[in-house]
């Protein structure tokens, strides 16, 4: 085999092969939580999500029938601790400023708000659920007017939000008096998932060279990875100091939806070569709808194709 054909079987660095294409995606996000009921209502009466299915253990929660949360009754997991790795936030993406607007009036309203920015390419709010899981609900600003820097990476800052002109895009007519609006639009989905990890490098031998996604904007202390020069589908942080894999209550999973069965072999593959290779330990299991990844920090992703069924 020539070297070209090794590049071609593993996905070496700039090839197309390397990388997770353009329509790649987040599914759903999971997590394990000792009060269901109180968790449940939390993101149905301030998030806005409409609960889907639900049983003693589990509540399944979306946006016009497409499920985006499992919540997972876990009481007897400790909580999470704090040294352990694992959700920095969740973050829901609506489809507009008015959305944007009205999940804040049910937040004022209903819940409390910890933290408002504006990323230049999205605005954002922030808070934590009952049990203390973040939580981000933004809407993303046309992607033509997203700033870029030379390199074509999309940039972004943390300025102070216009939380004002946020309630008043819901009033529709800039009174800020709009009535409470319940449910999250359609069109509402996962828009990206920040988690909190132990090391960087580790992060990107699993999400970077391992599934494939690119790395945009970084810091010493932050990565913003994507696919299809989105500004971040995946976030990692080491801000707190985390030196422990995730062990508690919190983040069970997420998932990555990749476009079709192609792509999903070829992710296999690519994270199969590098699980090989690499000095960081990660697992690969398959599953029925495709296959799971524990990464270096016990965090599980969930990797599927569009077209398969979500289990």
């Amino acid at each position: 085999m020539t070297d070209s054909d090794d590049d071609a079987a593993t996905g070496a660095p700039g090839t197309p092969e390397s990388s997770l294409p353009a329509e790649t995606r987040i599914g759903r996000a999971a997590l394990r939580v000792a009060d269901l009921d109180e968790t449940t209502a939390s993101y149905r009466d301030v998030v806005g999500l409409a609960v889907l299915d639900r049983d003693a253990e589990r509540a399944t929660l979306g946006v016009d029938g497409t499920p985006l949360l499992v919540l997972e009754r876990d009481a007897d997991r400790p909580a999470r601790g704090r040294t352990d790795a694992g959700l920095f936030h969740a973050a829901f993406r609506v489809p507009s400023r008015a959305a944007l607007g009205e999940a804040l009036g049910r937040v004022r309203e209903r819940w409390r708000l910890d933290g408002a920015s504006d990323h230049l390419v999205s605005e954002a709010l922030y808070l934590d659920d009952p049990e203390g899981n973040g939580v981000e609900i933004y809407r993303d600003r046309p992607r033509e007017e997203w700033p870029v820097d030379g390199d074509g990476t999309a940039r972004m800052a943390t300025d102070p939000l216009d939380v004002e002109g946020v309630a008043a895009a819901a009033a529709g007519d800039g009174t800020g008096t709009a009535p409470l609006v319940d449910r999250a639009p359609a069109g509402t989905d996962v828009g990206h998932m920040h988690l909190e990890v132990t090391s960087l490098s580790a992060f990107e031998a699993v999400y970077v060279d391992g599934l494939g996604f690119e790395v945009g904007m970084s810091g010493p202390d932050v990565r913003f990875v994507a696919a299809g020069g989105y500004h971040h589908h995946l976030g990692a942080n080491t801000w707190r100091g985390r030196t422990t894999p995730a062990a508690g209550r919190g983040l069970a999973w997420f998932e990555v939806v990749v476009p079709d069965t192609a792509a999903l072999e070829a992710t296999r593959t690519r994270l199969d070569a590098v699980a090989a290779d690499s000095d960081v330990e990660f697992a690969v299991e398959g599953r029925e709808d495709g296959f799971a990844v524990t990464d270096t920090d016990g965090i599980e992703v969930r990797v599927r194709a569009a077209e398969t069924q979500s289990l």
